[in-house]
């Protein structure tokens, strides 16, 4: 083989070679895993005579059954529910205050950037369990400071971890932690918009609302895009905050929510045959949700380019 012949061999296989250790960790970490998953919901423990000795619990091909118990069950079908509620609470509020959080940095009048933009951002450098803690002893009348102030000026003091009121001390942790994040993308796409689009509204006479609505928006949409999506995987995956608070109310129930549902059948019932067919389930609704979204959303930005 001539030496020109490897060297073409050598630049043809370099993206092979780079992809390698993505595609192997692609491979151990996600792939098995979901594969691992798929086959133990296909299968059941089955149990011979009162389940002693060797050979007493065999585990059998259980097909859709699995499958269908799940679907069946009113525990997951309230959990789902729940869990709309909670999102139809957490997603507009927190992409609004995203937003208006990055359009008032990206003003030329704001004092303090740097440090506005790291307060805001700290809160989602705290992990979700910290955090739900923080807020918990903050919901607790006992020990909370916002309740003594409430006692102190005579005003009613809601218990904000029982019936309705726990929907919004939920949501509340899921916005205080994920609106520094958004903004951030929000704000980085902003400060990629060319100066001189500016400079021509302004000298067309527009106001800085209607630099806001009319060019910073519309030209931030391929962001909202993502910060939605990811808020819907987010909002479909939530455990951490209703797991912690558990302990302090019982109101939230072991589950609550689908994956706490998953963790109970797994752990609690150690059933977890009947656990990876719920996780099965919750993932194809994740990305049935979220391609239906992008693809609604791609759907909509080639009919604007259209015109």
């Amino acid at each position: 083989m001539t030496t020109a012949r490897r060297k073409s061999y050598g630049v043809k296989g370099a993206p092979y070679a780079f992809l390698l250790p993505a595609t192997i960790l692609f491979a151990l970490f996600f792939a098995l895993p979901i594969g691992y998953a798929i086959w133990l919901s296909l299968h059941k423990v089955q149990v011979k005579g009162l389940g002693l000795g060797s050979g007493a619990r065999s585990e059998v091909w259980a097909g859709l059954e699995n499958y269908t118990d799940a679907l069946t069950d009113s525990e997951l079908l309230h959990g789902a529910l729940r869990v709309l509620g909670y999102g139809a609470i957490v997603i507009p509020v927190m992409l609004g205050l995203a937003l208006l959080f990055a359009l008032m940095l990206d003003t030329d009048r704001v004092r303090l950037a740097p440090f506005t933009r790291l307060a805001v951002f700290l809160p989602y450098a705290i992990p979700g369990v910290v955090a739900a803690l923080l807020w918990g002893f903050l919901y607790l009348p006992d020990v909370s400071p916002f309740y003594f102030v409430l006692d102190k000026l005579g005003m009613p003091q809601p218990d904000l971890l029982d019936g309705g009121p726990l929907y919004l001390a939920l949501s509340n942790i899921a916005v205080w932690g994920g609106t520094g994040f958004n903004m951030i993308v929000i704000y980085t796409s902003l400060r990629a918009i060319p100066a001189e689009v500016y400079e021509a509204a302004k000298l067309d006479g527009a106001t800085p609302l209607q630099i806001a609505l009319r060019i910073k928006i519309p030209m931030v949409a391929p962001s909202l895009v993502l910060t939605f999506f990811f808020s819907i995987i987010a909002t479909l995956q939530v455990f951490s905050e209703p797991t912690t608070l558990k302990p302090l109310t019982n109101s939230v129930s072991t589950t609550w929510s689908p994956l706490m549902k998953v963790y109970q059948d797994a752990f609690g019932k150690s059933d977890i045959h009947s656990a990876a067919a719920t996780a099965v389930i919750i993932a194809l609704v994740t990305l049935a949700l979220s391609f239906g979204f992008l693809r609604t959303a791609n759907s909509r930005t080639r009919q604007e380019e259209a015109r």
